[in-house]
């Protein structure tokens, strides 16, 4: 992962993603919960779903999945640089994460991720 994304972080999120990802059936699990709490409210949930598949895709190299990871880690916590629970700008900041992350990895989100997110989502 670039010392870029990863400075965008404060050393305590960086710690709690670490913490949070050392135990991914625990990670996903929490992932999941949040997301389906807050997919009716949030325009990228349909990214960050893709974003989840292709992290979780074996043939995704690491760089691609710690990027991924870190980003969706962000998403998972429940404190972050703008409380969630602020109408209209609460998710402001993990869109902005997202999307940093998935600009730096574009091309490794492959249309199979994105045709899951889609039906994925359809089922929440």
């Amino acid at each position: 992962m670039s010392q870029g994304f990863s400075a965008r972080f404060s050393r305590e999120e960086m710690e709690a993603i670490r913490k949070s990802l050392r135990d991914e059936t625990r990670f996903g699990a929490d992932f999941m919960a949040r997301l389906k709490r807050v997919a009716k409210h949030i325009p990228f949930a349909e990214d960050l779903l893709a974003a989840w598949f292709c992290a979780r895709d074996p043939g995704t190299p690491r760089r691609v999945r710690l990027t991924l990871l870190a980003a969706l880690g962000y998403f998972v916590l429940p404190t972050d640089a703008i409380p969630d629970i602020m109408p209209l700008i609460g998710f402001s900041d993990d869109a902005a994460v997202i999307a940093a992350a998935i600009a730096a990895v574009a091309g490794s989100i492959k249309p199979e991720h994105r045709e899951r997110a889609k039906a994925a989502l359809a089922g929440l």
